[in-house]
């Protein structure tokens, strides 16, 4: 039963992470994000770290998912068009990715397959999924990446915020154009003694 709890949410975080990385349409890719921590949160669960998979829903689904669909609304994206030539770097570059990645699951896979010929894993101890261990070695070890990650999300919003705002000079120009326009168009005198804004005003 558990094995089959596994491959399901194993199965459903890869197509989501796919669907993230392929899909067109940002808001759905952001939706498929989600869909894959609440699947990984589940992986968690799994083994044995419920602390770790609550933090995956509340931290990340709840509130960094939650603030790239902020940031998506605030800049109104649209659909992503297909560029008209091709790009050949990215392609190459995202192909040698790819390769790179599959070769790295291919080892650890390899390595996973010959340490359990050569006898059972060695079962999860307290130590591993301890609070105080992952807090020391968060708050010790690693405070510096922890604090970096915070910044980078502050210095995104602000910038995506700085970016979404129109510049004041061209509205104020868009709405001073209208009035004039509107003005000389009807201080010409009609001879027939009717406005032509109102389609004949003698009707």
């Amino acid at each position: 039963m558990e094995t089959a709890i596994f491959l399901l949410f194993a199965f459903l975080a890869v197509a989501s992470s796919l669907v993230v990385v392929a899909h067109k349409n940002p808001v759905y890719s952001t939706m498929g994000l989600v869909l894959t921590l609440s699947a990984v949160a589940v992986l968690f669960v799994l083994l044995g770290a419920p602390f770790l998979a609550v933090l995956q829903i509340l931290i990340y689904a709840g509130a960094i998912v939650v603030l790239f669909l902020f940031v998506l609304m605030l800049l109104n994206i649209t659909r992503e068009e297909m560029p008209q030539s091709g790009q050949p770097v990215q392609r190459w570059t995202a192909i040698l990715g790819a390769a790179i990645f599959f070769g790295l699951v291919g080892t650890l896979l390899w390595r996973v397959y010959h340490a359990a010929n050569r006898g059972p894993l060695a079962p999860l101890s307290e130590q591993l999924v301890s609070l105080k261990a992952l807090a020391g070695e968060l708050f010790a070890e690693y405070l510096l990446p922890f604090e970096i990650v915070g910044l980078l999300l502050l210095v995104a919003v602000i910038a995506a915020t700085v970016l979404a705002r129109r510049p004041e000079d061209a509205e104020n120009a868009g709405t001073a154009v209208g009035p004039v326009l509107t003005g000389t168009a009807t201080t010409e005198p009609d001879p027939s003694g009717q406005n032509p804004d109102f389609g004949g005003g003698g009707r």
